[in-house]
């Protein structure tokens, strides 16, 4: 089954798959145009920073290798 998605910018639909390569947009112009409005703080992130728990060096490595886990282009060439 294939999975289509609007792009964030134009609404144009964008088949989610490898060989969408700017997915969730639909063009490289559309991604551009989505990080200019995180550039210029258009978009920002509503929620509001949580103090209640402080975080320990532990919990910072453990979120890091996480992340890493999950995204692999941060991952250095060999």
């Amino acid at each position: 089954m294939t999975l289509q998605v609007s792009c964030p910018n134009c609404d144009k639909p964008v088949i989610w798959c490898k060989e969408s390569e700017f997915r969730p947009f639909c063009c490289k112009r559309c991604q551009l145009i989505d990080l200019g409005e995180w550039a210029d703080e258009g978009h920002k992130i509503s929620q509001p920073i949580q103090n209640d728990m402080p975080l320990t060096e532990e919990m910072l490595d453990a979120l890091e290798d996480e992340f890493l886990l999950n995204n692999k282009f941060f991952v250095e060439p060999e």
